[in-house]
């Protein structure tokens, strides 16, 4: 006969673990061969390694989150988003602040991870090139992807403003080191403007996704176009023609974020918390070539040097590129989005 002691402990065991089960979140994020990554990386290991019912949706990035936040009716838990979009939707009261006592960020690069956005990824957005068209010896800057004498052919290039004004820039003459400070006013962003407005004879298409970029290279839509690194490796592997260079490439990084008043807090950010270990970052590159933000990942025997070398993150591409600048985004993206959907109906 079982004793009031033996019963107590009964209950609470069965109370612990239909809690466990009753944890559930969703995440969204962009679709495509990157939230697949994700999935396998990421979001699958850490469900079943913490019981998290965890639900996964595609979605079109802040602009969804603001509808859910301005009418009350949040119904996600955690949103991927590229890291000045997430500056910018915290700065507008869209995001929750991430606890940092929960969430280990210890060993993360310091720039990699701010109060509304944990580093996911490291990526690069480069311009990429149809080895049919232009075999191996393709662009190899920003104003070889603007000289249309010297590369004929279809561009595709970026229809939002993340990462599509800097390329112009440099395409214009720019240092790296002062494409912020020009584009930090309005006549600055005019500059860049126009200088698309110079090559969009020769843009066919302005893609709104990392899927259709990717899908554009592998069909051989275009003859060259801007997009994120690992995209294009794996429609190389998927037997896309397709080539890119890290140099002049925009170094930048993903992040997950808490949409404000999100249904369940906790859970995501213990889920945050968990992603963010070394043991699933390790992963991330198997199965698509961005880099990890926490530095103790390159050190399980996960991430061989060969994969390393491949890389965003690495020391020797990443010396070739320029890091994106989370302040400009916080307080230039709103002028600049209007001013670029302005040029895009023009």
């Amino acid at each position: 006969m079982k004793t009031k002691a033996t019963l107590i402990a009964t209950v609470s065991l069965l109370a612990t673990a239909a809690a466990a089960q009753d944890k559930s979140l969703t995440i969204a994020s962009w679709g495509g061969s990157y939230q697949d990554a994700q999935s396998m990386a990421l979001f699958e290991p850490a469900a079943e390694a913490t019981g998290i019912d965890v639900s996964q949706e595609t979605y079109g990035g802040m602009a969804d989150v603001r509808l859910q936040v301005s009418t009350g009716a949040v119904t996600l838990d955690i949103v991927a988003s590229g890291s000045g979009s997430a500056a910018r939707a915290g700065a507008e009261g869209l995001l929750e602040e991430l606890d940092y006592d929960v969430i280990d960020v210890s060993n993360f690069y310091p720039t990699l991870y701010s109060p509304y956005c944990v580093g996911g990824d490291v990526f690069s957005t480069v311009y990429a090139w149809n080895t049919d068209t232009y075999g191996e010896d393709g662009p190899q800057s920003w104003a070889d992807f603007w000289d249309v004498e010297k590369f004929p052919g279809t561009r595709a290039y970026r229809g939002s403003v993340a990462g599509a004004l800097e390329p112009a820039l440099l395409a214009d003459g720019v240092p790296p080191e002062e494409v912020y400070e020009v584009l930090s006013s309005e006549e600055g962003i005019e500059r860049a403007l126009d200088k698309i407005r110079e090559l969009k004879p020769h843009i066919e298409v302005f893609w709104s996704s990392g899927a259709q970029h990717a899908q554009l290279m592998k069909d051989g839509e275009v003859d060259m176009t801007t997009g994120w690194n690992g995209r294009f490796d794996n429609a190389a592997k998927d037997g896309g023609a397709v080539m890119y260079s890290f140099n002049e490439a925009l170094l930048d990084y993903d992040c997950f974020a808490i949409p404000k008043g999100a249904p369940n807090l906790d859970v995501a950010m213990e889920f945050l918390a968990e992603i963010s270990k070394p043991e699933y970052q390790d992963d991330l590159p198997k199965y698509i070539t961005y880099g990890p933000t926490n530095k103790l990942a390159y050190d399980t025997g996960e991430i061989t040097d060969e994969v390393a070398a491949g890389l965003p993150s690495s020391p020797e591409n990443a010396a070739m590129q320029l890091p994106i600048s989370l302040e400009w985004y916080a307080e230039w993206e709103t002028i600049a989005a209007e001013m670029y959907a302005e040029m895009l109906t023009e």
